[in-house]
């Protein structure tokens, strides 16, 4: 029986070809670099799919990884919200987990599926306290990264704030303490190393890349 790395062949195949930077004669170099990128003791399957390495390809963050110091590390809850609240990793792992399988699709053009494992950030957000007028979640990250989704749609479809990834904790490159896991959104909406979750009613709020061009709403396209 093959491995099962070659069962994400035609993906990784599609991912590096879109960069224009591999061509037939490089596939074994490219499956043996990304089998190497799983962590040990990784999963790699669950419930019959096949996961890919909880890293990605390359990093495109702006500011580079992140290495977040958890002994002063803090997230907090702000804004249109009945209190400030500053809480520690270990209380929002004391928060009911929540477990699921989602692709995240870059706009560049890769996906990854991956187990993501972490809370409900209503849950986190119902902590301090709703007000009425709230209608926006603005994700600030420690390097001054930001975004935004629409309150409705966090609470709707149950978005989670995830702390691991293939069953370990987030690696540094996938924003460890905390991304945020949009669902059906684009992957300039995940916000990595969050460190403030802040309550808006600025429905037109624009982040980071947002500010810069990209489509506020950031919906995948199937």
């Amino acid at each position: 029986m093959k491995p099962k790395y070659f069962l994400l062949l035609p993906s990784l195949i599609a991912i590096l070809l879109s960069f224009g930077c591999f061509s037939d004669g490089d596939v074994d170099d490219v499956v043996k670099a990304t089998v190497e990128r799983y962590r040990e003791m990784e999963i790699r399957e669950y419930q019959g799919a096949n996961l890919d390495p909880a890293i990605g390809p390359y990093d495109n963050s702006i500011k580079g990884v992140q290495t977040v110091d958890m002994g002063s590390y803090r997230l907090t809850i702000s804004g249109l919200v009945d209190r400030n609240l500053e809480l520690t990793y270990d209380d929002i792992l004391e928060l009911d987990p929540y477990e699921r399988l989602i692709t995240l699709y870059c706009v560049t053009g890769w996906d990854a599926t991956i187990l993501w494992k972490g809370v409900l950030i209503e849950d986190i957000m119902d902590l301090a306290g709703i007000q009425s007028g709230a209608n926006t979640v603005i994700f600030h990250s420690v390097d001054g990264y930001t975004t935004s989704l629409p309150l409705e749609q966090i609470q709707q479809n149950d978005l989670i704030l995830a702390y691991s990834s293939n069953g370990l904790d987030l690696p540094a490159e996938l924003g460890y303490p905390f991304m945020v896991v949009a669902e059906d959104k684009l992957g300039y909406k995940w916000a990595r190393w969050v460190q403030e979750i802040e309550l808006s009613d600025d429905s037109n709020y624009k982040g980071y890349w947002e500010s810069r061009g990209y489509d506020n709403e950031a919906d995948v396209e199937r």
